[in-house]
């Protein structure tokens, strides 16, 4: 029983981590800068900067630009994990996204890094 419960509690504890994102509503993200969230709402637009350094593809999230909530930011490195260009398959669709919240020119961004961070619905 002990071995048994040795067993379990590593199993429960990181169970809990993978649980521990917080799910927030896009109006609320300004105030969550630093913090790793799952967020969903509609794309209203994007682009691809395929001469801007290291080629990012944005998202804009909540509202359109220059009014978004939240801008996605994929780099060129990992644009080969959408079978379309997102910038355009995912425009007017909700999606979920998860990972850290940082300011960049006090605008709220999170940057995608790999196909587990985010969900279309």
């Amino acid at each position: 029983m002990k071995n048994f419960l040795v067993i379990l509690c590593p199993l429960f504890f990181c169970a809990s981590l993978t649980q521990a994102q917080d799910t927030i509503r896009i109006e609320d993200i300004a105030k969550r800068k630093g913090d790793s969230v799952t967020v969903c709402a509609k794309v209203y637009g994007g682009i691809f900067l395929d001469k801007g350094k290291n080629q990012p593809t944005f998202l804009n999230l909540g509202a359109p630009y220059p009014n978004h909530l939240l801008t996605v930011v994929i780099w060129k490195t990992e644009r080969h994990f959408f079978k379309k260009p997102p910038e355009t398959a995912l425009i007017n669709r909700e999606i979920c996204i998860t990972g850290r919240v940082i300011d960049y020119n006090g605008k709220p961004e999170i940057v995608f890094k790999k196909p587990e961070q985010m969900t279309i619905r």
